[in-house]
């Protein structure tokens, strides 16, 4: 089964990739997740604006992601999230929630698959959180979560 890649994916490819998978896995994982596209020849050409998305969002270099993770530690993000009186969150901070804070806080454009969150964040305060950029970059910025 012929894909077109819209998102990375580890051991296959990144975005704008054609691939050649098994036709479970495409259709089973890959389709329903929106991590391909199926291939034809009209879908070939927007392999070109796939790629161009890519090339914005992504690291070029190692020069480039300590310039990212400068401006990422530099960055004052503030999450509100509903809490009780206590302080506990309803719920708990997602990665989503965590790259919206940083896109409002005026931060570099990051996709929620780098944020790693070590423990669930379900306290107003003051939280670390884990960006990777690169294989041996990665940003540790604060997230100040208040109750809303």
């Amino acid at each position: 089964m012929k894909l077109i890649l819209t998102a990375p994916v580890e051991h296959l490819g990144v975005a704008g990739d054609i691939v050649d998978v098994k036709p479970g896995y495409g259709r089973n994982f890959l389709l329903p997740r929106g991590y391909a596209i199926a291939w034809s020849r009209g879908a070939e050409k927007q392999i070109e604006g796939i790629q161009r998305a890519r090339d914005a969002r992504s690291i070029r270099d190692a020069e480039h992601a300590k310039q990212v993770r400068e401006q990422l530690e530099q960055l004052e993000v503030t999450l509100p999230a509903r809490a009780g009186d206590n302080g506990k969150l309803f719920g708990a901070v997602t990665p989503a929630d965590v790259v919206a804070a940083v896109r409002t806080a005026q931060g570099p454009a990051i996709d929620k698959r780098s944020v790693s969150i070590d423990k669930p964040i379900r306290t107003t305060g003051s939280h670390t959180v884990g960006i990777k950029l690169t294989d041996g970059v990665v940003a540790h910025i604060k997230v100040a979560v208040t109750g809303a």
